[in-house]
Order: structure tokens, then C-alpha cells, then sequence
């Protein structure tokens, strides 16, 4: 079984913003396609991509469901193939860097020299952390073959 294209719109021709995420979403679907995919996801995937063609409805409202059938297909193929796009594991990490490893430290400089003002001094330290570890990850994906060779941007 094979992915679907997304349609062209020429109604959203002048829109470079939107243009730009139908391309990532149809990036994603030509990596995708040079993937072997279980029959779950290809159904998935196809059925995103079909909710995607058939509605035509505003700008801002098209946008807003891209994004989410974008969203949609990704968790689906994390879930069952494990493969992720470049810098997920980066961006996911260089989040959870500042809150679990950040904030902690950052107070623990407060209290220790005695002004909370330096409480947003963990908060560069945490982040330096997640994204030395979340790029250990993606290169480690990258070297097991689980990396799709797309960058999406938002």
C-alpha cells in the first residue's frame, strides 16, 4: 500500500507561511514514502492526508489543521516504526533540560548565596544539558537508520 499526496491549493498561493508548512507536511510524506511503513501507519498516514485534501475551509483554519494531521503522523510513526525527524530529540530535550535540570539549579544558587534573583541562572545551565543530551540522541537515531531526513521548522 503506498501514502497519498497532499493536493496542491492555488487558493493559498499568495499565503508564503502556509506554503512553507505544506511543503514540510509534504516533505515528510515523500521521506515517508521511501519507508517501509506497517499497513496501520500507511492507513493513518493516508487518512490524515485525505482529511487534509477534502477540507477547504479559511487560511488560518487550514494552517491550524495541517499542523495538527502533521502532528497526528509523527506521533504515529514514533509509536511503531521509532522513527523521528532531524533534531527531534533536541528540541524535545532542550525543554525538559530547563525545567528538570534548569529550575532545580537555579534555586539551589538562589538559596545557596542568598538572593532568589539568580533563580534564572539554572535556567542557560538546563538548557545546555538537554540539548548536549538530545543531540546525543539524534545522532544516536541517526546511526541506527530511525532518522528521516527532514527538518521541520515552525
Amino acid at each position: 500500500m503506498s501514502l497519498n499526496t497532499l493536493n496542491e491549493r492555488p487558493e493559498f498561493i499568495s499565503n508564503e507561511k502556509l506554503n512553507k508548512k505544506i511543503g514540510y507536511f509534504s516533505a515528510l510524506i515523500d521521506e515517508l514514502s521511501k519507508r517501509k511503513l506497517s499497513e496501520k501507519e500507511v492507513e493513518t498516514i493516508n487518512d490524515e492526508i485525505q482529511n487534509i485534501n477534502s477540507i477547504s475551509i479559511s487560511e488560518k483554519d487550514f494552517a491550524k489543521a495541517l499542523t495538527k494531521s502533521q502532528s497526528n503522523v509523527l506521533k504515529v510513526i514514533e509509536k511503531e516504526s521509532k522513527l523521528v525527524v532531524k533534531n527531534h530529540y533536541r528540541n524535545l530535550w532542550l525543554v525538559l533540560g530547563m525545567s528538570t535540570f534548569g529550575v532545580p539549579l537555579g534555586v539551589a544558587f538562589g538559596i545557596s548565596i542568598g538572593n532568589l534573583g539568580l533563580l534564572g541562572l539554572g535556567l542557560p545551565i538546563g538548557m545546555a544539558i538537554g540539548v548536549g543530551f538530545g543531540t546525543t540522541l539524534d545522532a544516536k537515531a541517526a546511526k541506527e537508520g530511525r532518522q528521516l531526513d527532514v527538518v521541520l521548522t515552525p
